[in-house]
């Protein structure tokens, strides 16, 4: 589009909000890539002492008294399955995953816990994580612990 002012020729482009909008959003989320927290690196570096990466059931089951917690691919689904919204909105049902996520790790209790009679009989409630992570490291790991395992079952 070109507008004269005063006699003087401006070019200008039309930019709708949306656009900028989204440039912005992907220019924020590539400077957290390049500078934010991993949330792999989190898991490996705080949570993979007691929560195995990867496991199937029948493994989880054999090995079930040499585990020091239930294996992430179960913690993951399992609040996927009892974390529910009356609509099938994944972004809203997501937040709210993580929301939960995010609180847990610095607040667990039985009250919360939505772990399995069995595993919380054998692993008990989770112990705090409050002072052992920053809040960026508790963002990053509730996003991988949620990403990781789209699609995945246990």
């Amino acid at each position: 589009m070109i507008a004269a002012v005063k006699g003087k020729t401006i070019y200008t482009k039309r930019c709708s909000m949306k656009f900028f909008t989204r440039v912005l959003l992907l220019l924020i989320g590539s400077m957290a890539f390049l500078f934010g927290v991993d949330g792999y690196s989190v898991y490996k570096t705080k949570c993979s002492h007691c929560h195995v990466e990867m496991m199937s059931k029948e493994e989880a089951l054999k090995n079930f008294k040499t585990l020091k917690a239930p294996p992430m691919v179960e913690v993951s689904n399992r609040l996927k399955e009892m974390i529910k919204l009356g609509e099938d909105d994944e972004d809203v049902k997501r937040e709210l995953v993580l929301t939960f996520i995010r609180d847990y790790i610095v607040n667990p209790s039985l009250d919360k816990s939505m772990c399995r009679m069995g595993a919380l009989d054998r692993f008990d409630v989770m112990p705090s994580q409050k002072g052992k992570l920053t809040a960026e490291e508790i963002s990053a790991v509730a996003e991988w612990v949620y990403d990781r395992y789209e699609g995945t079952k246990f």
